[in-house]
């Protein structure tokens, strides 16, 4: 596993976004792990976050592209941040751009989109934190095609949760890949992250140990999926 996926799955535990413990998601499982993104808050954590992101998004996509699109409301975020290492890491300045929730109907940049106006042509690469069914993408999708003819490269995410999608079969990364026809990408896997962190210290303490670890696999062994 590349250094900087190390470094991010620990990151993840100490800025608290990646916990362990008794969580009821959206969709009613009883998971083990929960993330939330909307727990990076300061500026170094941000400058962090995008740095990892620029560095998935080169791994994935190289530099064949022109815009970040980041998806209300945990998107804008990741979307500015990973704008700016480009610039720090790769020397390539790109654009990001966000959808409203609420259509603006006043001013210059009225209408649903934030940050730079979309154009014909543009080559777009999506950011989001977490797909776990993919509906976030089902929404943002065509506001993002209706705004322009542009081509998305692909979509990456921070954490692949590897878990079954609305079809019953497929990781819901595999799903959006097959709906709408660009790759999908993680950081990291949660098959990346358990093996890092299983019996490992972080902060003088081990993060995944037996018990923990035997939670993880039977929830896999039920809500695991394929990706192809």
């Amino acid at each position: 596993m590349e250094q900087y996926k190390q470094e991010f799955i620990e990151f993840m535990v100490e800025s608290d976004v990646l916990k362990f413990g008794d969580f009821t998601l959206k969709s009613g499982r009883k998971s083990p792990f929960f993330m939330n993104a909307g727990a990076y808050v300061t500026g170094r954590q941000l400058k962090r976050l995008g740095e990892y992101y620029a560095r998935a998004i080169h791994d994935n996509f190289s530099l064949d592209f022109d815009v970040v699109f980041g998806p209300a409301y945990k998107g804008i975020p990741i979307s500015v941040a990973t704008a700016i290492a480009f610039d720090e890491l790769y020397g390539k300045e790109v654009r990001y751009c966000s959808d409203r929730k609420e259509v603006k109907d006043h001013g210059a940049d009225k209408g649903n989109m934030l940050g730079y106006e979309l154009k014909d042509g543009d080559r777009v690469v999506m950011v989001e934190d977490v797909t776990t069914s993919g509906k976030s993408i089902d929404e943002t999708y065509p506001k993002l095609m209706a705004a322009a003819k542009v081509e998305v490269k692909g979509l990456v995410v921070s954490l692949n949760r590897m878990e079954v999608g609305k079809g019953g079969t497929y990781t819901a990364q595999h799903e959006i890949q097959e709906r709408y026809g660009f790759p999908v990408a993680s950081i990291v896997s949660m098959a990346e992250v358990v093996d890092h962190l299983y019996s490992r210290e972080i902060a003088g303490r081990v993060v995944i140990d037996d018990g923990l670890k035997a939670r993880i696999d039977d929830y896999y062994a039920r809500y695991g999926a394929k990706e192809a």
